[in-house]
């Protein structure tokens, strides 16, 4: 499918647009240009568009406004140390994409549109992707709404997917220092054949309340329990969890259809295993970390995604307890991990997985 470049005639100077870039925070400026691409049910995918970035003209019935039909990615770019632009998995982001539209019943993008409207854009925003020190990237954000007229409960006949960009800094501005997680003890992510593992804003919109009483309290995300029981780990509002045991055995929540299929955590997976440690994906209760934490059998835990890549965990608390990790101090697996994974998006490590995509030049 080729693709109709309109550029910004006003884009934004050079000399701000370096300001922004010297000390990005995430998701506050906007690159110049995005990506639109129409889904309508006779036609299928067409009419794609690179255009300027600006507001969305929308009526007031736009299907996505009533019924929360989206879902949405994140994927970064990363510039290399001699100028080239690459991205990481594009293709499992790809189908993750696939996966949540099925359940969400939109249009499957197909994956090598979705890799080709990204670098569409870079090609014309490529600027926009800052220089490799302290963990800069180009953060995009592909998504997929409604964008059919009406009021009524059915799936949308018209589509629109679009891609925009903002440059980030680090996720958590403390670097390694590790964060403190609110246990949500009385509300719950999502439910058995739910939307848990689909990318849509309703699983996360649930969970700015919590959100919300975890700030209070000093903690930077919110860790989730099982909907039934209230008594397994799940995730956090939107990070896959690990746990360190002092043997070297990690363990790590299965995809059980309420957890996101996060391409960060089987990444994490893959490089553990090349490590030598042997990874169980199971059920881990709060009261197992409560007694192994306190026995010094788990020695770290750590969260991971695209957006923090991975940072480790020194609290989890919640109105009845607090639970120390590690004295508070990032582990050793943690931060070989995270450098190891760094070191491979930013080119500076060997890619023996072939995971890293070239975007431009």
């Amino acid at each position: 499918m080729d693709f109709k470049v309109t550029r910004n005639q006003n884009p934004t100077p050079k000399s701000e647009r370096e300001e922004i870039l010297a000390n990005p925070t995430f998701g506050t400026h906007f690159s110049d240009h995005q990506v639109v691409i129409v889904w309508e049910k006779d036609l299928g995918w067409h009419s794609a568009e690179v255009i300027p970035y600006g507001p969305i003209l929308m009526d007031p019935s736009s299907a996505v406004l009533h019924y929360g039909q989206e879902i949405f990615e994140g994927i970064k770019a990363y510039r290399h140390q001699d100028g080239s632009i690459w991205t990481f998995r594009p293709d499992k982001n790809a189908l993750r994409l696939q996966r949540s539209a099925k359940r969400m019943a939109l249009p499957e993008l197909p994956a090598e549109l979705f890799v080709e409207s990204l670098k569409q854009l870079i090609a014309v925003d490529g600027a926009w992707v800052p220089q490799p020190t302290g963990e800069k990237t180009l953060y995009m954000r592909p998504f997929e709404i409604a964008a059919e007229n009406f009021l009524g409960v059915r799936a949308a006949e018209r589509v629109e997917y679009r891609v925009i960009a903002s440059p980030v800094g680090p996720y958590f501005t403390g670097g390694l220092k590790p964060v403190s997680i609110w246990i949500a003890l009385d509300s719950a992510r999502a439910g058995k054949h739910g939307t848990g593992e689909a990318k849509t804003g309703g699983n996360y919109a649930a969970s700015l309340l919590t959100q919300q009483e975890g700030d209070k309290q000093g903690c930077s995300q919110v860790m989730y329990l099982d909907a039934e029981s209230s008594t397994y780990i799940e995730e956090l509002g939107g990070m896959n969890l690990f746990f360190v045991y002092s043997d070297g055995q990690v363990v790590t929540p299965p995809l059980d259809g309420t957890i996101l299929h996060g391409i960060t955590r089987d990444s994490v997976i893959t490089l553990l295993k090349d490590a030598g440690h042997l990874v169980t994906e199971r059920k881990v209760s709060l009261e197992e970390v409560r007694k192994d934490v306190a026995s010094g059998s788990i020695t770290e835990v750590f969260a991971c995604g695209t957006a923090a890549v991975i940072t480790p965990v020194g609290l989890l608390k919640s109105r009845e307890e607090e639970i120390v990790i590690g004295n508070n101090e990032p582990g050793t697996i943690t931060v070989a991990l995270r450098t190891k994974l760094t070191g491979i998006q930013y080119g500076l490590v060997e890619d023996s997985h072939n995971w890293m995509h070239k975007l431009a030049d």
